[in-house]
């Protein structure tokens, strides 16, 4: 999908590391601007490795322009700030990508029934995990308005429809799925597509950080409640990434503005495949309704 995308701007937030990283550097590749947000600006500031600064020149580097932009997404002034900054700079918006999400506050309560877990665990989910989004999005339409056409892509799972870790999460991969549609619904006379897009097992930074090694040198993911994973099958962060460059590069999107897709099945629909050239990966509790 090299060039696909050329004189396209598009944001990714929470784009540091993981998903969020691989969106930004596929959507670099085909040709894009992109804007990169997250709180992490300095090496060493996050146990995790990946800064937004790193990310936006690994953008570069793959024939994009990126761009990075501190920015907590708890902070309503500091998401409405990247837009402004989006209108003055570029005065338009082409791909909005709702990634962020606190995957480190949320692993330590994998598998914990919702009566042991403390209430700030529902808060910092829905918050990052649907809040943000919707006020990413609030504020990013009317930049895609300018576009004349655009592209909301929310990053959500299958545990919108299946048990899935713990009950805050399900709640909000959910919640997600209805705003997708929702959202899809008030701006299809606007020629914006709103889809959810569904990752399987993904080898983030954190995912390789909570992975041990067998006997035999597998790396094995253990998931309270939910089983074991071999991470060589799991899914690279670039897949999700060109699941988001094949929907902004389609003209018949629209078509499926309001609905929520597995990777692996946009990767079947439009022929792309993930850096290893496979097509599907580890599914956690299925990858299908």
């Amino acid at each position: 999908m090299t060039g696909a995308l050329q004189g396209r701007v598009a944001v990714v937030t929470g784009a540091s590391r993981g998903i969020g990283k691989g969106i930004a550097l596929e959507l670099g590749a085909a040709g894009a601007t992109v804007y990169v947000t997250g709180r992490t600006v300095t090496p060493g500031q996050n146990p995790l490795p990946g800064t937004v600064g790193e990310t936006a020149a690994d953008v570069d580097a793959l024939g994009g322009h990126g761009i990075a932009v501190a920015c907590d997404h708890h902070d309503d002034e500091a998401v409405a700030a990247v837009f402004e900054r989006i209108r003055s700079e570029a005065g338009r918006l082409d791909v909005l990508v709702n990634n962020v999400f606190s995957s480190p506050a949320l692993a330590p309560h994998l598998g914990q029934p919702f009566w042991e877990l403390p209430v700030e665990a529902w808060d910092e989910t829905i918050d990052i995990g649907l809040r943000s989004h919707y006020v990413a999005a609030r504020a990013a339409v009317p930049l895609l308005f300018a576009a004349g056409r655009g592209l909301i892509a929310n990053v959500s799972s299958s545990g919108a429809v299946q048990h899935a870790h713990n009950v805050p999460y399900g709640v909000g991969k959910a919640a997600l799925d209805k705003m997708t549609a929702d959202m899809a619904h008030e701006l299809r006379d606007h020629s914006v597509a709103v889809v959810s897009v569904w990752p399987g097992l993904v080898r983030t930074e954190l995912v390789e950080l909570g992975a041990t090694v067998t006997d035999d040198g597998r790396r094995i993911l253990g998931l309270p409640g939910e089983g074991e994973f071999d991470l060589a099958l799991a899914e690279s962060p670039r897949f999700t990434g060109r699941a988001v460059v094949a929907l902004a590069a389609d003209l018949a999107v629209m078509e499926r503005s309001g609905g929520a897709f597995p990777v692996a099945a946009l990767a079947t629909d439009y022929g792309f495949t993930d850096v290893d050239g496979t097509t599907t990966g580890v599914l956690i509790r299925g990858d299908t309704p």
